[in-house]
């Protein structure tokens, strides 16, 4: 079985090619934003995994977007996650700390009341959850400065040092789903008429930024980004005819870096892309001749799915999500060719231990 052989992603050397894909799931319920033990043993569980990402991690204050999620820019966050990091490795596990910024995903909840950062102030005129309160609209956000752009791409490079501090075997640039990065890169809402916007050259050169000031921090060979060209319509849709082109640009850029790998989402919801113009069914397989780097690919696998894709060739290892929220021991399921646990959507959230570290193991 191809999902059980070994594989080396840059300088990362993994058991298997199973990813446990990174989650939100809103646990980090405390003032500092820190990791907490039932987090440590969440992510313990799932150490099966030849690679875990860690749940999107906040990389300033000015990031967040969403109650609950863990931040890696102070002394406490990285104490809290070396627990986490030190557990995993422990029980024979890797983990690399997604580090993300939601730019106008973002609610003045968690700003003081006042609008969120984004690279032009366009409202993606969604509703996001913003914890006690429900769901909440999202407001038009401010333009970034070009000097909070610049302390933006520090933060990231700081957030690097800070995850290799914590313990971590690497990082991931979350530059998908809609997030800052993602942001950027789309005329759909970056607007900017300065260095930053109107050509691909411009719009990609924050992610290009980002990308330097992280590999100033951590050897490229450890570090691995996120894209998500097809973005559906939960996070504001960024589809345009010229977006395969624009990621295109994006990927050959990012060839010159040695990168640990590239995780390339498949859409979550291919009926929200219908009509739209410039729209892939299959983005692995598109990319995949292009990215000079080893590649993993991520969007409803189920383990044939999976194997047909790395027998393909158009991967080198498959990321799970929602299965391994349920399957804490995933590989072995796999391993033994058993039938997989429901998961229950109604405690993605919630908080507490129901549905994060409760669902039972084979033999338990």
């Amino acid at each position: 079985m191809r999902l059980l052989e070994p594989v080396r992603l840059g300088e990362l050397s993994l058991a298997n090619r199973v990813v446990m894909a990174p989650l939100t799931r809103c646990r980090a319920d405390n003032p500092d934003f820190a990791p907490t033990e039932i987090m440590q043993r969440y992510y313990v569980q799932r150490a099966g995994a030849g690679l875990i990402v860690s749940e999107a991690t906040i990389i300033s204050p000015e990031g967040r977007g969403y109650p609950y999620t863990p931040g890696i820019w102070s002394d406490a966050q990285v104490e809290a996650w070396q627990r986490v990091t030190d557990a995993v490795h422990a029980a024979g596990g890797r983990m690399v700390c997604q580090l993300w910024h939601c730019g106008r995903l973002s609610l003045p909840d968690h700003h003081g009341g006042e609008a969120p950062l984004a690279p032009s102030a366009v409202n993606p005129e969604i509703e996001m959850f913003s914890g006690g309160a429900g769901l909440k609209k999202t407001v038009t956000p401010r333009a970034m400065t070009r000097e909070e752009i610049a302390a933006t791409v520090a933060d990231f490079g700081r957030a690097a040092k800070n995850a290799l501090a914590a313990g971590f075997d690497g990082v991931e640039v979350h530059s998908s789903n809609g997030y800052l990065i993602h942001q950027f890169l789309s005329p759909l809402a970056n607007r900017r008429d300065d260095e930053y916007g109107g050509s691909i050259e411009n719009r990609a050169r924050f992610f290009f930024e980002v990308l330097d000031a992280v590999v100033a921090e951590v050897p490229a060979a450890r570090v691995g980004f996120r894209l998500n060209p097809m973005m559906n319509r939960a996070h504001g849709l960024l589809v345009d005819e010229n977006t395969v082109a624009d990621f295109e640009h994006l990927v050959r850029g990012a060839n010159r870096y040695g990168l640990a790998y590239l995780h390339l989402t498949e859409p979550f919801m291919p009926k929200q892309l219908e009509g739209a113009p410039g729209a892939l069914a299959e983005v692995a397989p598109h990319f995949r001749p292009i990215a000079q780097m080893p590649m993993v690919a991520n969007g409803a696998f189920d383990a044939r799915k999976a194997e047909a894709w790395l027998e393909a060739g158009w991967c080198d290892a498959v990321a799970f999500g929602k299965p391994f929220i349920s399957n804490p021991d995933l590989v072995e399921r796999f391993r033994r060719g058993v039938p997989l646990a429901a998961w229950d959507a109604d405690t993605f959230y919630q908080g507490g231990e129901r549905g994060f570290v409760d669902y039972p193991v084979l033999g338990a």
